[in-house]
């Protein structure tokens, strides 16, 4: 099992997103993974069972490059749903 915080692993799509008026871009799993468990469990209450999604996708990208779309979309969903894009 590969460690999704250091998954070089490129996403479909790079995500540019602003949060709390610093930007962020994402393009890889493990950016992905790192932005997803850097902020509160708090701050992604509402979304809960779109971050669990999103983070389980992560993690089978991160073991299989295969399931990058998977995780490109639950990482789009999620941040869609949070107004983030």
């Amino acid at each position: 099992m590969n460690d999704p915080a250091n998954s070089e692993t490129r996403l479909r799509t790079t995500f540019n997103i602003k949060v709390n008026g610093k930007p962020f871009m994402i393009s890889t799993v493990g950016q992905a993974h790192q932005f997803l468990t850097s902020l509160n469990a708090v701050e992604w209450m509402e979304f809960k069972s779109l971050h669990d999604q999103a983070m389980a996708a992560l993690q089978a990208a991160a073991d299989n490059a295969i399931m990058t779309v998977q995780a490109t979309t639950a990482v789009r969903t999620l941040f869609v749903s949070a107004k983030l894009l």
